[in-house]
């Protein structure tokens, strides 16, 4: 089961991957996969971003892991594939996002960026194109640790991606935050 952990950048994916990691699952990193495989094929200037070929992409994961059991496939780009058989929303409040990004040493406007990102649910709206909303779960990471966000991640593989209301999409709405000069 491929199963995509996904979020706006700074949210803390590849720092919950590298505990599920350590706890034994297989953990596939995008933006490594992209770089080594060839799928990067641009650059946005503007956007300070790497343009990878989402096709190709999910053709290799499809064909390199869909019958490895569960594999988590890390990266804000990892809801775009198809190939995923349920994906995990990472969510973060904005100001505590802001924080995060400003401590990476992010630039103003590529946090601007991602904070409206965030407010405006892009990744999990892109998420509900690509995926049956039964498939997808959404986790408001604000005030909880790796370790706990961990721990919640894996109850819901234990528990078979069933009876988690906790995490229905849509609970999560940051949309007064836009009103506010950031």
């Amino acid at each position: 089961m491929i199963v995509a952990l996904t979020g706006t950048p700074g949210i803390g994916k590849t720092s919950v991957a590298n505990i599920l990691n350590k706890k034994g699952y297989e953990v596939v990193d995008l933006t490594k996969i992209s770089s080594e495989k060839g799928f990067v094929i641009g650059f946005d200037e503007k956007r300070d971003s790497k343009i990878v070929d989402i096709d190709a992409l999910n053709k290799y994961v499809k064909n390199n892991y869909k019958n490895s059991g569960t594999v988590f496939v890390d990266g804000h780009l990892s809801h775009l594939l198809k190939c995923a058989d349920k994906v995990i929303v990472l969510r973060c409040h904005p100001d505590e996002l802001r924080k995060r990004l400003s401590k990476k040493g992010w630039k103003k406007e590529k946090i601007k960026e991602n904070l409206e990102a965030e407010i405006l649910d892009v990744v999990l709206c892109e998420s509900v194109e690509f995926h049956s909303e039964k498939n997808i779960f959404e986790m408001n990471t604000t005030d909880d640790s790796i370790d706990s966000v961990v721990s919640q991640i894996i109850k819901i593989i234990d528990e078979g991606f069933k009876n988690m209301k906790k995490y229905n999409i849509g609970d999560i709405d940051w949309s007064e935050e836009i009103l506010k000069d950031f």
